[in-house]
């Protein structure tokens, strides 16, 4: 439809740019649902607060990542030239899991049947009981 006349070319170009304007704000409006269902913080009330500082909190520049990289890569190395590391790496890893993990007190919980506890009866004991009705 491009009328040549008073209103020029801009009439449909305004056309245009108001469907446009529509489907963006469609799929804006679409997108925002979706995130909505995606929406997790009225869990947040039930989990418990964490109290430990973050250790991310800090920001690294150039100066403090190369003082942490060479921290790190001599540890490494103090690590990969221990004996205990060289006979055995696995074993010393889980030793010092052990040694520097705290340690919880939780028990685990014993599994109950879905019968409430008692035990079923085998299929072999039915099958001697009708054997010996059949008997008598």
């Amino acid at each position: 439809m491009w009328i040549w006349g008073g209103f020029g070319w801009s009439n449909n170009t305004k056309i245009f740019a108001n469907e446009l304007v529509y489907d963006q704000k469609k799929k804006l409006r679409s997108r925002q649902k979706k995130l909505k269902a995606y929406d997790l913080s009225a869990l947040s009330e039930f989990l418990p607060e964490l109290k430990a500082p973050r250790a991310n909190d800090f920001k690294l520049n150039c100066k403090s990542r190369q003082q942490l990289i060479l921290k790190e890569g001599k540890q490494l190395s103090a690590v990969l030239e221990h004996p205990a590391f060289q006979a055995n790496p696995l074993a010393a890893i889980h030793q010092h899991l052990q040694n520097t993990q705290p340690v919880l007190d939780e028990k685990p919980k014993k599994k109950k049947n879905q019968n409430g506890g008692r035990k079923k009866k085998s299929k072999k004991s039915k099958a001697l009981s009708r054997q010996q009705s059949m008997d008598i």
